[in-house]
């Protein structure tokens, strides 16, 4: 076990990279018209245009094009109507990580996660893990199930990271209605790396907060999810079933209300 946790910007890039390649190999051996069992309702096609559009918007945020900026919707369209929207991932997916490359350090640009780093490193690292999960989502749809943290490949430091964003910067958005009117504590604890988690479930937003494996605050929780780091990341963010939680029904509930696609 090592403090496996800790991503820069470089290695975001290269997981963004190896990301961008999975996703387009595998979503070019599924086919256009494979459903995605990760994403219910999805085909590959779907999948494309979304994952193509989401690095389109990015990129335009990140060079400044207000245009592109505020409308990802048109980038959608435009991949749903695409003969080949594998190509079009390929090569959006390059053109972000030459933006992000590219980008100073003092990049202004928009940021939408709570208490997120500086636009340069919240836009690597989000992008980093918008590409990871939908890579999995094309794994699904060649493999025509969810897949195990074994054939998704993803190592401990990318899924401790995810984790991290997933638990600190999305789910404590107000718009993600996890909620419970008696107060429950979630102990979120990797056996693969020197990082833990405890989330606060109420009747408000999430509050969640970074621990060190062994502190007693740890045991001091109502529910706990064990497993490896890749294991939990994919669960946690709904693309994965390998995690081990000791309440059904809280697992039930973030199953429902912790989706984020």
């Amino acid at each position: 076990m090592g403090n496996d946790a800790a991503m820069n910007r470089e290695s975001h890039l290269v997981a963004l990279t190896a990301a961008t390649d999975r996703l387009v190999r595998d979503a070019a051996s599924a086919g256009l018209d494979a459903p995605v069992p990760t994403c219910p309702g999805w085909t590959v096609r779907d999948l494309l245009a979304h994952q193509g559009a989401v690095h389109r918007w990015a990129t335009a945020n990140i060079v400044g094009d207000g245009e592109g900026a505020r409308d990802i919707e048109a980038f959608e369209r435009e991949g749903l109507a695409l003969a080949d929207p594998v190509r079009w991932v390929a090569e959006g997916g390059a053109a972000l990580v030459a933006a992000l490359e590219a980008a100073p350090a003092d990049l202004d640009a928009l940021v939408f996660l709570k208490d997120a780093p500086a636009a340069r490193e919240f836009w690597t690292r989000r992008q980093c893990h918008e590409t990871t999960i939908h890579a999995v989502d094309a794994l699904s749809a060649k493999l025509s199930r969810m897949p195990s943290a074994h054939l998704a490949d993803i190592g401990a430091t990318v899924a401790a990271d995810g984790i991290d964003e997933l638990l600190t910067g999305f789910l404590p958005r107000g718009k993600y209605q996890l909620r419970s009117e008696t107060p429950m504590r979630i102990a979120v604890r990797p056996s693969d790396v020197d990082l833990a988690w405890i989330v606060e479930v109420s009747a408000e937003p999430l509050v969640s907060t970074r621990h060190t494996p062994g502190v007693a605050e740890l045991d001091d929780v109502d529910v706990t999810f064990n497993g490896s780091a890749a294991e939990l990341y994919l669960g946690l963010w709904n693309r994965g079933e390998e995690f081990v939680a000791d309440d059904a029904g809280m697992l039930a509930r973030w199953r429902e209300f912790a989706r984020v696609i």
